[in-house]
């Protein structure tokens, strides 16, 4: 197991930027996939970006392509999920989660932090 915990949520006008940070202990980092997801009061969670623990391939989800960049730094257990260009409906609560390659899902989660748009 993989503890999680995110950082950089906040409050920003439309069209604003924020950088959100994921750091990883208690298990080797680099070994894991890593992704962000997000969630809104009433809504199923939402996939957001994705990158892989190997080749550092990344996916992101096409509502955020273009506007946030998935990357990683192992040497400092990291996930990052830079935010450009950000709308009144990308504000939820985001997510980090971890992956090992025997698994089929995200089984590792964060707490979230709060990303809130303003309009």
């Amino acid at each position: 197991q993989v503890q999680l915990v995110e950082s950089g949520g906040g409050l920003v006008q439309a069209g604003g930027s924020l950088r959100l940070s994921c750091t990883a202990s208690g298990s080797t980092f680099s070994s894991y996939n890593m992704a962000w997801f997000r969630q809104t009061p009433g809504k199923e969670r939402e996939f957001v970006a994705f990158i892989n623990r190997s080749n550092g391939g990344t996916g992101h989800a096409a509502s955020v392509r273009g506007r946030f960049t998935i990357s990683r730094d192992n040497a400092k257990n990291t996930v990052y999920l830079q935010m450009n260009g950000l709308k009144p409906e990308d504000t939820a609560v985001y997510y980090c989660a971890a992956r090992g390659d025997d698994k089929s899902e995200f089984d590792n989660w964060g707490q979230g932090t709060q990303v809130t748009v303003s309009s």
